[in-house]
Order: C-alpha cells, then structure tokens, then sequence
C-alpha cells in the first residue's frame, strides 16, 4: 500500500499495546482520505529521538505528529484523529473547559495503567506484532 502524501496527522502507536492497536486499526478503517499515518513505536528500528522525544516518553502518552513537525500528544490526538475521519464531533466536548480536564485526567489514569490491563485482556493478540495495522513509511 502506497503512502498517502496528503496525511494531516501522524499517530506514534505502541502496537504492542492490545488497546492502541485496536484503536489504530479502527482508524485506519475508516480513514476513507488517507489522512492519517501510522508509526509504531515498539519497532526496534522506531528512533523517537526524530521527533525531538525519548522513547520514554512517546511510551508514557499518546503522541501524533502534524505535517509541520509540531507535536500534539494525549487527547488532543484522538480529537484530531477523529477530526480527520469525520468523527470529530464525537470528541469535540472534550475541548471543552470542564470536559477537557475530566477527559486529560482520564486519559492519564488510562495511559498510566493501559500495559497492565492490557496483560488482563490477555495482552497481545497479534500474530505480526502489528495487529494488522499497516506500516506507513517514516516521513
């Protein structure tokens, strides 16, 4: 599959996390205009350091990375996301004053803990070690 070059976010996913690669794999499937990218941050050959970060902490939170190089990290990728599959309404109330800190508290609550509830569900699931997201070639 060829690479879009009109992406409008990059999401830096840890496929080895059962609930991100679900999540990513959604995305992909409904990203009907190739908006989005996808880089999966467990590759051994995956350098955070490219993006200004450490592995550390593209591993503690969600991070995307926008078409000029700014980096946008926590709910505000999945707003962004779902902005750019046409679903963004479903997530604009997170922006919100109020929504927006219950939904960043939440989300760190989430992020904190999603490796070992992920090893609850049964961890991985993957016979690829990608959870049938494709690759998107570094930018």
């Amino acid at each position: 599959m060829e690479s879009p070059t009109n992406w409008k976010l990059k999401l830096l996913f840890d496929a080895g996390c059962p609930f991100c690669a679900m999540e990513a794999l959604w995305l992909q499937r409904r990203d009907k205009r190739g908006q989005l990218i996808f880089e999966d941050i467990s590759r051994s050959d995956f350098d955070a350091s490219r993006y200004g970060l450490t592995q550390a902490q593209v591993m503690g939170v969600m991070h995307g990375v926008l078409p000029d190089g700014r980096i946008i990290t926590k709910v505000e990728v999945f707003r962004q996301a779902y902005q750019q599959i046409g679903l963004g309404w479903l997530l604009a109330p997170t922006g919100w004053p109020l929504l927006r800190a219950i939904a960043g508290w939440g989300y760190e609550l989430f992020a904190r803990y999603r490796v070992p509830l992920g090893r609850l569900l049964g961890g991985q699931h993957c016979e690829t070690g990608t959870c049938a997201v494709k690759p998107s070639p570094k930018n």
